[in-house]
């Protein structure tokens, strides 16, 4: 792994790690007695670190003699309702073990707020690259193109999935998942303690009006992108869908719409292909991109590409105040409050719907 194609970081974990900040510490002795009860073949030992970022659900490196395992948990403090479901990410996981969609093994999951303070899940930890960077430095045209063609047809393998035949009957309401979506994210911004948005309000007025007549049902990722997916250390191959947190029964052209957001995106931070030759990077265009998910999912066509994605630049700015609320309130991992990236998505979104 080279700095070019993937993040290079201490221990080789393929992330930034270090010591539990402060304010995300908690009974580590607690937590080795219930891994001793609940995790076949912990050997004991344990020794915790923390991965930099994670600002919605810290997540942690646990070492217990050969064995490395990784604990995902809700943030400290109050939190919004319908935020932080780690729950819903064990259980997803755990019902996608039995397909052909990439996930880590899951060890265990806590709801005892007794045990470390918040609901937490552990699952295996995996060696692999995680690129952070969409225009893939450093990389020849054919593994670029390789690593993006993986992306796509992983996202096409989850909208296969029988959502029922694994266990999930009761993940999601099927049907009219973009009112249901529309009102969810409306109520989480609203929720925050923030001044309104212009352009949000906007979005909130006309995104209900063009909402496809497609009603198909899949498992939907919700934060599907090239950063939540782990690589095979040396082949371009994904090993592991993550980030699970707001996946559930939905619509995949959702999904698809969301991924197509890197294409428009100017943020490194969420990914960006700003100064990209897609002639001869390797890297697909945005129509070549819809195009073989459509080939692979069986679609002739799309309803209203812009309403996709202006939806679902809608919901990261309903996340991104979400987010710069917690920030201001101290509840994210690093001290660094930064700015609100809402209006900015929202001004966004509304460009997009409106082309």
């Amino acid at each position: 792994m080279s700095a070019s194609s993937a993040e290079v970081t201490e221990e080789g974990v393929g992330q930034r790690i270090g010591a539990v900040t402060g304010k995300h510490r908690f009974d580590e002795a607690a937590l080795d007695r219930w891994m001793a009860a609940n995790v076949e073949g912990y050997a004991g030992n344990l020794e915790v670190r923390q991965f930099a970022g994670g600002a919605s659900n810290p997540t942690f490196l646990l070492i217990s003699g050969g064995k490395r395992y990784v604990l995902r948990k809700k943030p400290p403090g109050q939190l919004l309702q319908s935020a932080h479901q780690v729950d819903r990410e064990y259980k997803v996981m755990k019902a996608l073990g039995a397909t052909d969609v990439p996930v880590p093994v899951m060890r265990g999951l806590c709801t005892d707020p007794e045990v470390i303070g918040t609901t937490f899940y552990v699952m295996d930890f995996l060696e692999g690259r995680i690129f952070r960077d969409a225009t893939l430095p450093g990389m020849a045209p054919a593994e670029r193109a390789a690593i993006y063609d993986d992306l796509n047809a992983t996202l096409a393998k989850l909208h296969k999935v029988d959502w029922q035949g694994v266990g999930l009957g009761d993940y999601g309401k099927p049907g009219n998942y973009f009112e249901r979506q529309i009102a969810r994210w409306t109520r989480q911004y609203r929720d925050c303690p923030l001044p309104p948005v212009p352009a949000m309000e906007q979005l909130i007025e006309e995104l209900p009006a063009r909402i496809p007549a497609d009603q198909s049902v899949a498992i939907a990722h919700g934060d599907y992108r090239l950063e939540n997916v782990m690589y095979h250390p040396t082949e371009p191959r994904i090993v592991a869908v993550l980030d699970w947190e707001l996946s559930t029964i939905g619509h995949p052209l959702a999904d698809l719409g969301y991924s197509g957001f890197l294409w428009h995106s100017h943020g490194s931070s969420w990914g960006s292909l700003d100064g990209v030759d897609f002639a001869t990077s390797g890297i697909p265009t945005e129509r070549q991109w819809v195009d073989a998910y459509c080939r692979r999912t069986g679609r002739e066509s799309l309803d209203d590409w812009n309403f996709l994605l202006a939806f679902s630049v809608f919901r990261l700015a309903s996340i991104s105040h979400g987010v710069y609320a917690r920030a201001l309130a101290g509840q994210t991992p690093t001290a660094q409050v930064g700015e609100n990236g809402c209006p900015f998505l929202a001004e966004q979104a509304l460009a997009l719907l409106h082309r």
